[in-house]
């Protein structure tokens, strides 16, 4: 498994986290995912042979939660 966290800047409440958290974690491979509200981040754990970090950047802005470059 690897792991990775990001700063999300556009999470600006509740709703966000949640969304984040359901439409990153219906990857396939993904083990984990854990936003925090107050910090602007997102956590990710996933199975690098099943899913690629690109694939779940792509997802993160194509849902309106780009991470920061």
């Amino acid at each position: 498994m690897t792991e990775k966290t990001v700063s999300v800047p556009a999470i600006s409440c509740g709703h966000c986290v949640k969304t984040i958290e359901r439409e990153v974690g219906e990857l396939p491979g993904v083990d984990g995912v854990s936003s925090d509200l107050a910090s602007r981040r997102v956590t990710v754990r996933w199975d690098e042979s099943r899913t690629s970090w690109d694939e779940v950047d792509a997802l993160l802005d194509e849902i309106g939660y780009p991470a920061e470059k």
